[in-house]
């Protein structure tokens, strides 16, 4: 583990049961500061998330069936793809007032059902960065199999 879920908190604007990373597990490149948002191409992040069976998301979706929204999915993979953004700021984490909006979801494909209490990792690659906005490959696991994918369309605040 790279991040624990206190420096998480640290760093995302998220709270439960809203906040749906546990863990960073790697961030490739150097955590910052790096200067060039440029050199965030690339980056590839991965964090870790538990899903519990008493989520309060499986209390309407759906009673006697719990499968996880596919707009919770989409949610896991922004917070994780903010990670990206990570390398700008000097490490350990204080009062980082992150201001990152997800602005496009392009080929979101959900391809099996998550369900309670299964480990997921999930996987954030950033394809470019320009200025403040920035796109993003992610995809869902649960032990080596992908749940679901999409692309992100992104924009920060420094």
């Amino acid at each position: 583990m790279l991040i624990d879920k206190e420096q998480v908190k640290a760093f995302l604007p998220h709270r439960e049961p809203f906040l749906f990373i546990d863990s960073v597990e790697s961030i490739s490149g150097s955590i910052g500061p790096v200067k060039d948002v440029k050199t965030l191409e690339g980056t590839e992040v991965k964090t870790k998330y538990f899903i519990g069976k008493d989520h309060p998301v499986f209390e309407g979706h759906f009673p006697g069936n719990p499968i996880l929204p596919g707009v919770i999915q989409v949610e896991m993979m922004a917070q994780t793809a903010g990670f990206t953004i990570a390398r700008l700021y000097p490490w350990p984490f204080k009062n980082i007032n992150l201001k990152m909006a997800l602005l496009k979801v392009e080929n979101a494909k959900f391809r099996k059902p998550i369900t309670p209490e299964m480990e997921l990792e999930i996987v954030s690659i950033c394809r470019r960065f320009k200025k403040q906005m920035s796109t993003y490959d992610c995809q869902i696991y649960h032990k080596g199999t992908l749940m679901s994918e999409a692309s992100l369309l992104a924009s920060f605040e420094q």
